[in-house]
């Protein structure tokens, strides 16, 4: 469910942004008049970090080709519940990975633990065919120190991997 409203909030904020960036012609003053969403410091307000992970998956839409990229929002999984949740949002991205995405798709990760989220892109790519997301962007939000390992598991895919600090 929380993927869903990612996915939403990510195409309602990519509409705002485009239509704002289509009036004023000049990207700088339509990303001025967004109002950023602040960086979380509760782990577990999901809409807080819906809001915060959205605006920086739009501002890496570039080369995207496909209607709407695909967010999954990784908990910090603290307890069962979240747990149970990446558990079941880890095995619908392997089952997606195991069939392949078309070229020109966007997958975007990210959550209030970044440790938590590299563990989880790293699973959900480790059986993938070698080149078979070649055309496809994969961007990773989390910290610097996860990137290299993130980046690492992508690389056989052939996918284009942008990393995002938060």
């Amino acid at each position: 469910m929380r993927k869903f409203v990612l996915i939403a909030v990510v195409a309602l904020s990519a509409c705002l942004g485009l239509s704002a960036c289509n009036k004023q012609g000049d990207e700088q003053t339509a990303q001025e008049q967004v109002q950023k969403a602040p960086k979380p410091t509760d782990i577990n307000d999901a809409k807080a970090w819906n809001a915060y992970l959205g605006q920086l998956v739009q501002a890496n839409l570039q080369g995207m080709k496909a209607p709407q990229p695909y967010a999954y929002l990784v908990t910090p999984g603290l307890t069962e519940d979240q747990q149970a949740q990446n558990a079941r949002q880890l095995q619908g991205v392997q089952d997606t990975v195991a069939r392949g995405v078309l070229p020109g798709n966007l997958l975007a990760f990210g959550g209030p633990s970044s440790a938590a989220t590299s563990e989880f892109v790293v699973d959900a790519f480790k059986n993938a065919n070698p080149g078979s997301f070649k055309d496809v962007i994969v961007v990773f939000i989390g910290d610097k120190a996860d990137e290299q390992k993130v980046a690492d598991a992508m690389k056989p895919t052939g996918a284009t991997f942008r990393f995002v600090e938060m």
